[in-house]
């Protein structure tokens, strides 16, 4: 009598097990975490290190983009969260309420683009670029969570230099500040500038009264009329009609004079 062997069990198989339960953990976690979570966390508790916890996620994220799921698995402000797809905007914006959330004003994003470039940077640093007095904006900055203070000044007085918090980079879905677009890229370029000059240019070949008009203008009727009254210390403002007389727009009894 025959008998068919069983298939041997190996190693890779509790191996493999391991890692989808893993990955299905890892899941599970970010998608109920507040922040971004950070992989050497995620690591310890499902017992794997902090490379293979990055690459795992890695693989997540990849195999999400190629299914084309509306959401996408992102590392930002150094840990990995999942968040809407980009194309996806005009549909989210929809289901958003507007007014939900406060808004920031054009002041605060102005002074917060200059400690986002310029970090770490004072307060009077941040006064003498924009012009006004910032207290109050770099208040409520600190108070979102978008800046905080990052050091003292070695210089007189050890002012309080401020920088952009993890918060600011979760919100704008970076991982580091260096994410941030050049400042060139809002530059325009020579051949622009070259455009905008010549369109104010002056030209200086081009008079700004042709003498001859000028000097006609002495010899049309009513001219010597307007140029004695003028000496004579009344008004000399008025409307030339050729050969009628010259309408003194000054005068209270002329004729387009109410009454």
């Amino acid at each position: 009598m025959s008998t068919t062997a069983e298939p041997e069990a190996t190693d890779e198989e509790p191996a493999v097990a391991l890692v989808e339960e893993a990955r299905r953990a890892l899941e599970a976690m970010i998608m109920v975490a507040d922040t971004p979570a950070d992989a050497a966390v995620l690591g310890q508790l499902v017992e794997l290190g902090e490379a293979a916890v990055e690459e795992l996620l890695e693989g997540l994220a990849a195999e999400y983009e190629a299914e084309g799921r509306g959401f996408r698995l992102v590392k930002v402000a150094g840990g990995w969260r999942y968040q809407s797809h980009e194309d996806q905007t005009p549909w989210v914006e929809r289901f958003i309420l507007n007014g939900q959330s406060a808004r920031l004003s054009a002041a605060a994003l102005e002074t917060l683009a200059i400690v986002a470039y310029k970090q770490p940077i004072s307060r009077a640093q941040v006064a003498a670029i924009r012009g006004v007095n910032v207290d109050g904006v770099m208040r409520t900055l600190q108070q979102r969570g978008y800046v905080e203070e990052v050091g003292r000044d070695a210089g007189p007085g050890q002012a309080s230099l401020f920088g952009t918090t993890s918060l600011f980079l979760e919100r704008l879905g970076l991982n580091e500040v260096e994410e941030l677009p050049s400042l060139g890229d809002f530059i325009p370029g020579a051949d622009v500038v070259e455009l905008l000059e010549q369109g104010l240019r002056v030209d200086d070949d081009e008079p700004v009264a042709d003498a001859d008009v000028v000097a006609d203008a002495d010899d049309r009727p009513g001219a010597e009329a307007a140029a004695a009254a003028s000496d004579a210390g009344g008004p000399a403002v008025g409307i030339d009609l050729g050969d009628g007389p010259v309408i003194d727009l000054d005068a209270d009894d002329g004729p387009l004079a109410g009454g």
